[in-house]
């Protein structure tokens, strides 16, 4: 693939995102793809952190294999990442702070010794510039011209003007002195690609979607890697009139969300696997009370606190059984930025299409990581229509019917507070009016029979979801050698992988089971019985996407290749053990 991969690797607190955030937006301006993969420590200060920017004038889809280009701001990160450089790569490091001996240096590789601390006290005393003057050696290793780098810096520090003008000199001092001691790397890219990109993160995907969806209401609290859904929606809540509540705790959070969808505004909450743990029982009242609800699950390795910054699909489980007993819920599996924006929308509609809760699952990976985006991939013009009924006001014994009894299951929705249109929304069991029979009627004969076929009414609502929305799709050439199965963000590895496997002529297509309930259980079990061989790709031990698979249709997907170490898939471990299935000898 025609790419380039800039990793810069450092201590948490030496800035190293801001440097990858950096060229992911030089490269999206000057019209190429883009991918940044951001891996960072649970702690402030210390550890090792690193940051990957890849581009391409291609469609590409992770953060990729390797790197091209090494600025390392500490020795470890030479240790740790020297052998993963491509052939022609550069380490970049300055030799005032540690030393790359020849015996560290992989074979094909060269180590540029560049003194950023030196040039940046030309400008300041303190080492707070060393990182402009990396970023701009990087920056001319990677065929970037300066005044690119210069109108990032200007829109990163438009507000400081002195500020500005010591970056852009740092900067021009790295860029000039790299070229007088190197050639550009030997994976250099064309100066302009197409059209500029749009830059954004999973999760602003998310939350742009809910503004285009409708949202008028988030009530959240911080748990990474859902936190900064609610920090874009913030700092955006005036210009789409939306209110964002920063709640005590995830039950008040999600209680919050619960009681503004009830009072009729399009209500979302977001959490990851620990803070989801937590709003089951209520998620368990907005299905009883069959009121509106979008939960976004951004998964992160578990049990517990688990590993608070790495990625995980271990959720699937829990989010299928969450809260007590059997109630309808949708659970969409976004595979990328753009399908998470498209996600987020629909899950809007059918959470108020059909009065239940819709989760939106989504991982680390996914919510915090770079993607670019074409323009036209974002459709922000979508205008969201409500579907609140108005029944006629009626009074009596025979008055509203909030949970009337349908064939569709969903029942006439009204704003509360309208005049012959109160009900009572219990979260106990209830006739069709609201009144509870949990109490003195439970066991009843005449409550028994409301009970059963309360339940079969709402949970009637599934088979509408699964008339109404998309079954997943194959995607990649019909005839193909393996078939790849998996949900939510292995798409993106799994696209790469299926390009270069093509390139090795090893045709491999993918089921990307975007929405795992309800399961179009048809649909997958026909793509899997056409399949020659099934490969399941999951992030978690269990395989969890692959038992649910197995329970809805019976077909078992033996050959897996299953992730759980907090580490996203790379598009070689895919390669690997599609080579290892089919037999063909690695080239």
């Amino acid at each position: 693939m025609k790419d380039i991969l800039l990793r810069a690797g450092g201590a948490a607190g030496d800035g190293i995102a801001s440097v990858g955030e950096v060229f992911c937006r030089i490269f999206t301006r000057n019209g190429f793809y883009v991918f940044g993969h951001n891996a960072y420590q649970s702690v402030i200060r210390g550890g090792h952190v690193w940051f990957q920017a890849r581009a391409s004038p291609d469609r590409i889809w992770s953060q990729g294999d390797g790197c091209d280009i090494l600025y390392a701001l500490d020795r470890a990160t030479v240790d740790f990442h020297a052998s993963s450089l491509r052939e022609g790569g550069i380490i970049v490091y300055d030799p005032e702070k540690f030393s790359v001996p020849p015996e560290a240096v992989p074979s094909g590789v060269k180590a540029l010794p560049v003194p950023t601390l030196e040039l940046a006290r030309k400008f300041s005393p303190q080492s707070i510039l060393q990182n402009a003057v990396g970023m701009g050696a990087c920056a001319y290793l990677a065929g970037v011209p300066l005044d690119t780098l210069d109108g990032v810096l200007a829109d990163q520090f438009r507000k400081k003007k002195d500020v500005l003008e010591q970056n852009l000199g740092a900067a021009k001092l790295g860029y000039e002195y790299a070229q007088g001691k190197s050639p550009a790397s030997n994976h250099a890219l064309p100066v302009k690609g197409g059209a500029a990109k749009l830059l954004l993160s999973g999760n602003q995907a998310i939350a742009l979607g809910a503004a285009a969806g409708g949202l008028k209401f988030l009530a959240q609290y911080p748990m990474t890697p859902a936190t900064s859904i609610m920090h874009w929606l913030a700092d955006h809540a005036s210009a789409f009139d939306i209110l964002v509540k920063q709640a005590e705790d995830e039950l008040a959070a999600i209680n919050m969300a619960i009681g503004a969808s009830y009072a009729g505004v399009r209500a979302m909450t977001a959490t990851s696997g620990g803070g989801f743990s937590l709003m089951v029982e209520a998620l368990g009242q907005a299905g009883m009370t069959e009121t509106p609800l979008v939960v976004v699950e951004a998964q992160r390795s578990g049990p517990s606190t688990g590993l608070p910054t790495k990625t995980e699909q271990g959720d699937l489980n829990m989010m299928l059984g969450a809260s007590q007993g059997d109630f309808p819920r949708v659970i969409l599996g976004p595979g990328s930025a753009q399908e998470a924006f498209r996600a987020t929308v629909r899950a809007f509609e059918l959470a108020e299409e059909w009065q239940t809760p819709v989760l939106l699952a989504t991982d680390l990976y996914l919510s915090e990581d770079m993607h670019s985006v074409d323009r036209e991939e974002l459709p922000l013009d979508y205008a969201p229509s409500s579907l609140f009924t108005v029944p006629e006001p009626t009074n009596g014994s025979n008055g509203y019917k909030r949970y009337l009894f349908t064939p569709s299951g969903v029942s006439p929705r009204a704003i509360p507070g309208q005049k012959g249109l109160n009900f009572v929304a219990g979260s106990d069991e209830h006739d069709e009016a609201g009144h509870l029979i949990s109490d003195v009627n439970a066991g009843v004969p005449m409550a028994i029979e409301i009970r059963r076929k309360m339940m079969e009414k709402r949970m009637r609502k599934l088979q509408g979801v699964l008339a109404t929305t998309e079954p997943p799709k194959l995607e990649g050439p019909a005839a193909a050698e393996v078939t790849l199965v998996g949900w939510g963000s292995t798409a993106l590895p799994v696209r790469d992988a299926m390009g270069i496997l093509a390139t090795k002529g090893v045709p491999v297509n993918y089921l990307n089971v975007h929405q795992p309930f309800p399961l179009h259980a048809e649909s997958v079990a026909k793509a899997l019985r056409a399949a020659k061989r099934t490969m399941l790709v999951e992030q978690n031990y269990t395989g969890q996407l692959g038992r649910l698979i197995r329970a809805e249709t019976g077909i078992d997907l033996p050959v897996k290749l299953l992730k759980y170490d907090g580490e996203p898939l790379y598009p070689w471990e895919i390669v690997g053990k599609v080579l290892e299935v089919t037999g063909h000898v690695p080239s």
